[in-house]
């Protein structure tokens, strides 16, 4: 798998993995927000992100799934 990672593009390496490596979302992942709380008490229910491409959708939704204790689907 490093092997691999070494040749991914720099789009790749450099996304964010974790909820504490997303910046510019405080409105959502800020202290006492809402998806933080959810986060904080594992206990997310379905969530629907749109917007235009390249906005982030995919990487935060890996990032709340990785996140989370228990059982994700995405």
């Amino acid at each position: 798998d490093e092997a691999i990672a070494a040749h991914a593009p720099l789009a790749v390496r450099m996304r964010p993995r974790t909820i504490e490596e997303i910046l510019g979302q405080d409105e959502f992942l800020g202290p006492g927000k809402m998806l933080r709380r959810m986060l904080e008490a594992n206990s997310l229910s379905s969530l629907v992100f749109y917007g235009p491409p390249g906005v982030g959708k995919t990487t935060l939704s890996a990032a709340l799934a990785a996140t989370l204790t228990r059982s994700t689907t995405m």
